[in-house]
């Protein structure tokens, strides 16, 4: 099978716009962003977003991850591989074309999941920017293992009541709506795969106590109530009714399979946007190179940074194809109509190499900066921080690679002695080949 490395001239042109309209209107922003972080400045920072907005929705690029009749351009993964790479080079190009997380997951997964009521309560409103929602899964003893999880709803008449301590949840200090993963089967012999849902909980609801947004070390001075904070919440006695699991009656035991759907796609994306960060990395390693004059020659001379350079391209042109090929057997998935899970050995691939390469183009930019690299003047540290998470998030690298080695060690069979044994071999090809070689003998 053949793959074609190009897009068409029309699809180009968008990329070429959404280049330059990152660099040009959305990189500016990012030197405000302590002037625009108090409540006020946010309102000034949503009355600068609202046109650059408007323009993305005039060039069809508004929530491209969408399929068409949820208002996205439907472009397959391959090509939103190529549209995030772009997006990643600013943590703010996200919100600004509509595909920020969690939003962009959580609208995806009502879209797959939830009833059409939710859709039309929850989903749309999401899709059109006028709410923001939570993820609320992650608990402070539950991170890589969820069937640990202990978040409970029991059924009480005709709702639900949620007892629980969660971490971690994303954007709930700002959210209107959290999609609540609970244990709502609470018998001890069934299986912990079967045994959980998703429920929709209005952030207002009472017994929705938000303790606090963790401060982490991409963010350590974040306060509580701006936005992508991680929040931890304590669950008490929240009552909602029986219709806010998500996907209704057929959703009960359903929290799982819904998570693999929400989280698989999200994690490409993730892998996506790493390229683009890694990109603006290599960028200011490469430019420096040609720029700092030291010990008789500028540092593109030095072979010890040349080995940088080289080692970076190769690493991040690895992680591109890597990605691509994922993005290309989903799209094959898709249109087969078969399930995303059915690439899990090349999401997880690109999850734990994606950010192995993020965090080391990052380093290196910042060491041939020197002191001016680990300084603010430049956003290599806040970069620096920001990808340390990608290590942990959706999943540590140890369990993808995990999942990597055990997809891989399903083509495999032992074997004893080795099929490569060479004295077994030797004693099969002499078998195989008796004729000639006996006649090798009489002629010699």
């Amino acid at each position: 099978m053949a793959w074609d490395f190009e897009t068409e001239p029309e699809f180009e042109a968008k990329l070429a716009w959404m280049r330059s309209f990152v660099r040009e209107e959305i990189f500016p922003l990012e030197t405000l962003t302590e002037d625009l972080r108090s409540p006020e400045g946010r309102v000034v920072y949503d009355r600068i977003t609202a046109p650059l907005k408007e323009e993305v929705k005039r060039q069809n690029l508004w929530a491209a991850h969408l399929p068409p009749e949820l208002g996205g351009g439907g472009f397959g993964q391959v090509k939103l591989g190529l549209m995030h790479e772009i997006l990643g080079m600013s943590p703010l190009a996200p919100r600004i074309f509509g595909n920020n997380a969690p939003d962009s997951g959580n609208a995806e997964l009502l879209s797959l999941g939830g009833t059409e009521a939710q859709k039309k309560q929850w989903m749309q409103p999401l899709l059109d920017g006028e709410i923001q929602s939570c993820f609320s899964m992650t608990e402070p003893g539950a991170g890589a293992d969820p069937t640990l999880l202990t978040t409970q709803a029991e059924r009480d008449g005709d709702e639900w009541v949620i007892n629980g301590h969660k971490w971690f949840s994303s954007n709930a200090s700002v959210a209107d709506l959290l999609i609540v993963m609970c244990k709502t089967n609470l018998d001890e012999d069934a299986s912990p795969y079967s045994a959980y849902s998703m429920i929709l909980v209005p952030t207002g609801t009472p017994g929705v106590n938000i303790v606090r947004d963790v401060p982490t070390m991409g963010e350590p001075d974040h306060r509580t109530g701006e936005p992508g904070g991680h929040a931890e919440i304590l669950y008490q006695d929240v009552r909602v009714p029986l219709e806010n699991m998500v996907g209704g009656p057929d959703g009960l035991g359903q929290g799982f399979a819904l998570a693999q759907k929400r989280l698989g796609p999200g994690r490409i994306h993730h892998a996506m946007r790493w390229l683009g960060q890694s990109q603006r990395a290599f960028d200011l390693l490469c430019e420096r190179a040609l720029t700092r004059y030291t010990k008789g020659s500028i540092l593109a001379d030095k072979q010890m940074v040349q080995e940088w350079i080289a080692q970076s391209y190769a690493d991040r042109e690895a992680a591109r194809l890597l990605t691509l090929q994922a993005a290309w057997k989903m799209d094959k998935l898709h249109a087969e109509g078969r399930h995303y899970s059915d690439a899990r050995l090349e999401i997880a691939v690109i999850k734990f190499w994606g950010a192995k390469v993020l965090h080391e183009v990052i380093d290196r930019a910042i060491q041939i900066h020197g002191s001016l690299g680990y300084t603010t003047d430049l956003p290599l540290e806040s970069m620096y921080r920001a990808a340390r998470a990608a290590r942990i998030y959706d999943g540590p690298d140890e369990v993808h690679k995990v999942t990597v080695a055990r997809q891989v060690l399903k083509r495999y069979r032992p074997a004893d002695p080795s099929v490569d044994h060479i004295p077994t071999r030797r004693a099969a090809a002499l078998d195989k080949y008796a004729t000639y070689l006996d006649e090798l003998a009489v002629n010699s």
